[in-house]
């Protein structure tokens, strides 16, 4: 398998992608970027302000042309935003520029984890559980298409991280 520059995390929200992806970038001494925040810095204003002033088409554009400048990058830990892999041609590009690892939890670690909600726009719903669990039908699929899965319902950050760098290192890739 050749050697790919980057190493992508993709999952839904809450499974672990940001923390994840800072420890894995300080073990083997990449850059971290997380997508929605690279976003947020370019634009001005949160990603639930995007949501709400522009509405989610017009944050998934500033998503795709995001990715589309990062990929000619290298030696990056990119954290992708929940949705970002949906679009085809974000996976695509992804693909093509790193090694993309799904990062995967049950239900109740999603809504665990995401707490209020309050900074997830697409949990805005009265029945969140039911919110999530369609979102993850729609995306599985999608995720599906990562290198490889890792469920972090059970285990920590750091243990994810290893995880991951053991499943790199088996593949000759780090």
């Amino acid at each position: 398998m050749e050697k790919k520059n980057n190493i992508v995390l993709c999952g839904f929200m809450a499974t672990g992608k940001s923390s994840v992806g800072k420890k894995l970038a300080e073990i083997l001494g990449l850059e971290f970027v997380d997508l929605d925040d690279s976003i947020e810095a370019e634009e001005g204003i949160s990603i639930p302000q995007i949501f709400t002033e522009r509405g989610e088409q017009a944050f998934r554009e500033l998503e795709l042309h995001m990715v589309e400048r990062l990929i000619s990058r290298a030696g990056l830990v990119i954290s992708t935003g929940g949705g970002t892999v949906v679009d085809p041609r974000n996976m695509a590009n992804l693909k093509n520029c790193g090694f993309v690892i799904a990062l995967a939890a049950d239900i109740q670690t999603i809504l665990r984890r995401a707490g209020s909600g309050e900074n997830r726009p697409l949990l805005h719903y009265d029945d969140r559980e039911e919110r999530v669990r369609a979102l993850l039908l729609k995306r599985a699929p999608f995720y599906a298409q990562a290198d490889i899965t890792i469920d972090t319902s059970s285990i920590t950050v750091e243990e994810t991280a290893l995880q991951i760098l053991n499943r790199l290192r088996k593949c000759d890739l780090y």
